[in-house]
């Protein structure tokens, strides 16, 4: 890896770490639906003309509707998920699960395409999932708080969107195989963007945003989103998926930062300690972390 491939990649968990930042900020003003359907709009205004330059229209109406699936899977449906976590939980909690996706993608691939995991992966996915079942242990109540805050549904949420980006992930593997990397990001979210346009206008927030609202926002769509996608397809390019996704691990360290140091948000002995087994479990499950030979 050369020292422009490390600086994109932490600037990739930068982007994505600050995306539930973002989220934080916007959610509660524009709605979990109306700042999808924005976030995709903007990522599109970006990633469509790198589309054309690249020639790869006739590409995406080949495989439209596999695409189109992806969208909903590893897009809307998770941006949607966070939005609602955003209203209840830490931007740091929602990162930490995040954390998880690759966990769920071998699971998903263990029961839809039978890849069973092997040692090492296998105790991997058992590490990160008791990190999962310690950290919603702790955060998951679904009795109201001092602030008549209920937390459990919104870690049922991020547990649900990570296991979307499994699904998505396998689906991609099975069905869009040889499809460039760049038809099925850009068609994903025009495809977000299409399906959630009558929801996004119809739930459009009645009281105008404000400035710092709308800047969240913008941010989510065009860095988090658009050129975060175009930052880690180049590293997919260069790298190989496996090195690019180890972007998973740091994700957390940057989501955590951002909510202490611009949210005031504060960081448990349990975020730290669940997040690092996650982490740990994850590691071993990708491969990245191997069993030292003889």
């Amino acid at each position: 890896m050369t020292p422009r491939d490390a600086l994109e990649l932490i600037t990739l968990a930068a982007l994505w770490g600050a995306s539930f930042l973002f989220m934080k900020v916007a959610a509660p003003e524009f709605g979990v639906v109306a700042l999808v359907g924005l976030r995709c709009a903007l990522a599109v205004l970006m990633l469509a003309p790198l589309l054309s330059l690249q020639g790869l229209w006739p590409e995406l109406r080949r495989h439209w509707k596999p695409i189109a699936v992806v969208g909903l899977t590893n897009s809307a449906l998770p941006f949607i998920a966070f939005n609602y976590a955003a209203l209840y939980i830490t931007a740091g909690l929602s990162s930490i699960f995040n954390a998880t996706a690759p966990l769920w993608a071998t699971v998903v691939a263990w029961l839809w395409l039978r890849e069973k995991p092997g040692g090492a992966r296998a105790l991997g996915l058992a590490v990160g999932m008791a990190g999962v079942a310690w950290l919603s242990w702790d955060k998951a109540s679904f009795k109201p708080d001092a602030a008549g805050t209920v937390t459990g549904f919104a870690v049922l949420a991020c547990v649900g969107a990570t296991l979307l980006y499994g699904i998505g992930a396998n689906f991609v593997k099975v069905k869009l195989k040889g499809v460039a990397p760049m038809a099925v990001a850009a068609g994903s979210q025009i495809a977000v963007t299409l399906a959630l346009l009558v929801p996004t206008v119809w739930w459009w927030p009645a009281v105008n945003p404000s400035a710092l609202a709308w800047g969240s926002a913008a941010l989510l769509g065009v860095l988090c989103t658009g050129l975060a996608y175009v930052i880690f397809f180049r590293l997919i390019a260069r790298l190989g998926p496996t090195s690019a996704i180890s972007v998973t691990f740091l994700i957390p360290l940057f989501g955590v930062s951002w909510g202490s140091l611009l949210l005031g948000e504060r960081i448990t002995p349990v975020m730290l300690g669940a997040g690092l087994v996650i982490v740990l479990g994850t590691a071993l499950t990708t491969g990245l972390l191997r069993w030292p030979r003889r």
